[in-house]
């Protein structure tokens, strides 16, 4: 099995000693088809669904019960099409979700089809090829899996009891599958809806600024992509044996430009190192003329879930899928501008990044710990240890203070000129904040279960500082990884550092406050419910020095709308 000259391997299936059912975890559903009637609902469950090459998978098909023509709509899941999201909820109270907003037959963030099928629609709910009972080998985020998608929605599409207009929906991972079907253009295909999921798996999950993601990726990711009776895709070695972007980071990369279809994506401010910058440059970047983006500070499953997104998304579906009601009337991007925890306004601009963004230079002056529109005056460093969790000592703080109201929405970059004492390499961690006047951090809702986040946050690994000429602009650079560029002790590097993007509203009198050093900004519970990465294989030592007061040696790019 190949893609871009690269040939997956496999690992061994997982094993649970707790059950000895092809070594599925507890709570695996039988096997065997099955068909009832419940809550005006034709529920068919382990229908198999035969792809190009033979191989069966699995999925269960929820459609009205009165036999009328329904669009399906499917959510293409790892978790197990069986996995209600409800417990997972339950268990995570601080995500929103409360337990009249998904049914029992919701899988884990999908559409649910008690909303669905009384409207008109058939839910369509799949075990990759590889995982729990499907037949195969899995790959995740591979050309492969795209094309077994792209089967099952052609499979969908002639089905007797559907109306040929297929559409999809779903959240993190149901999500990023879009992508990468759409781009391959399957004719029943009619509509997508991402609601928050990276595209480029290296720079996005596995590797932020060239960091290696130690806890995300390796523990929540690929553990909960593991249960399968057969072969899996072996993701910790391949991790471990490709450091660097090269044909299989390209292979798990999504096309985004040949995407033509009508999509309405949802993106989150909170997400910061999971599925923001991702879900934006897959809008920004994706070829279709009907297109539509809303993004929210809020947490992503509850906004999934919440009625009246659900109504929104109900309103896309009903004009692309149905062929009812009117053409979207919503702005081409509403995007929350954040004041603090779920306070913000939504705003309407036409389009992303927001057209006449005025970006602005913000000069750091290690001797003042300030950050101004005018450069510093004087010669300075900034230092601080690169090994600490963030005591005074171990980071380097700049603030400022806006005289007027002032709204940033976008991309910020850092430009900073560094040095190192003792390394030939530096971990560099970055986080803007908001602060009220007196200097106290004004919290915002971080990844989907905490309430104390940054404004934005970036990373870099200094020897993949090398950028991309060609996607790179003034204020999101973008990084080759493809060879290391190690440093010299002792000697200056400029450096450029993309902080995911952001939309946030300050009063005058409010401040911005940039954080930067070696270790995260942002640390919970090592226990398994806090789920949000880590970047614990550090390469840093000494300390760290940013230079400023030499001309265009440090500043922080803002994007003032």
């Amino acid at each position: 099995m190949t893609a871009a000259g690269f040939e997956y391997r496999f690992c061994a299936p997982l094993f649970n000693p707790n059950t000895g059912d092809n070594n599925l975890r507890p709570g695996a559903p039988p096997a065997g088809y099955s068909q009832t009637e419940e809550a005006g609902m034709v529920i068919e469950r382990n229908v198999a669904v035969p792809l190009r090459d033979g191989v069966n998978i699995f999925v269960d098909v929820f459609r009205p019960s009165d036999g009328r023509p329904a669009a399906p709509i499917i959510g293409w899941t790892p978790y197990g099409k069986h996995q209600n999201g409800r417990p997972i909820f339950d268990a995570n109270p601080g995500c929103g979700v409360t337990q009249e907003m998904v049914s029992k037959y919701a899988t884990f963030e999908g559409p649910d089809p008690a909303y669905w099928v009384p409207r008109g629609y058939a839910v369509i709910n799949a075990d990759i090829r590889g995982l729990w009972r499907s037949e195969g080998d899995a790959t995740f985020v591979s050309p492969e899996e795209a094309r077994d998608f792209y089967d099952l929605i052609e499979w969908a599409g002639v089905q007797t009891w559907s109306s040929g207009k297929v559409g999809l929906s779903g959240v993190s991972y149901l999500a990023v599958t879009q992508w990468r079907v759409a781009a391959l253009r399957p004719p029943h295909l009619a509509a997508i809806n991402p609601w928050e999921g990276w595209t480029d798996t290296y720079r996005e999950l596995v590797r932020h600024g060239g960091i290696p993601d130690t806890w995300f990726w390796w523990n929540c990711i690929v553990d909960a992509w593991g249960n399968s009776s057969t072969r899996i895709e072996d993701l910790r070695k391949e991790t471990t044996e490709h450091p660097l972007f090269d044909a299989f980071w390209e292979s798990k990369k999504a096309d985004l430009e040949e995407i033509v279809i009508p999509a309405f994506v949802v993106a989150c401010w909170s997400d910061q190192g999971l599925h923001l910058r991702g879900t934006l440059e897959g809008f920004r970047r994706m070829a279709s003329t009907d297109k539509w983006l809303l993004v929210h500070g809020r947490k992503k499953w509850a906004h999934y879930y919440t009625p009246a997104h659900v109504a929104q998304l109900n309103a896309f579906f009903d004009h692309f899928l149905k062929g009812q009601g009117p053409r979207p009337p919503w702005a081409k991007a509403r995007l929350e501008v954040r004041e603090r925890y779920f306070e913000g306004a939504t705003r309407d601009f036409n389009d992303w990044p927001v057209p006449q963004t005025e970006y602005v230079r913000l000069h750091l002056d290690a001797a003042t710990r300030s950050l101004s529109r005018t450069p510093a005056k004087t010669v300075g460093t900034a230092s601080y240890s690169a090994c600490g969790s963030g005591s005074e000592e171990q980071r380097a703080v700049f603030e400022i203070a806006f005289d007027r109201p002032t709204s940033l929405v976008g991309h910020m970059k850092l430009h900073l000129l560094v040095s190192t004492d003792e390394a030939d390499d530096m971990d560099i961690f970055v986080g803007a904040y908001k602060c009220d006047a007196d200097g106290r951090q004004t919290p915002m809702v971080f990844y989907s279960f905490f309430g104390d986040g940054p404004i934005a946050l970036g990373w870099l690994r200094a020897s993949h500082r090398e950028q991309d000429p060609k996607r790179s602009q003034e204020h999101q650079p973008v990084l080759l990884h493809q060879r290391e560029m190690k440093l010299t002790p002792g000697m200056a590097y400029p450096v450029d550092i993309e902080l995911w993007p952001s939309g946030t509203a300050f009063a005058a009198g409010e401040r911005l406050r940039l954080v930067v050093q070696g270790t995260d900004l942002q640390k919970y519970s090592k226990t398994r419910d806090a789920i949000y990465f880590r970047h614990e294989a550090s390469v840093n030592a000494g300390q760290h020095r940013i230079h400023t007061g030499e001309p265009d040696s440090s500043y922080l790019l803002v994007p003032v709308v």
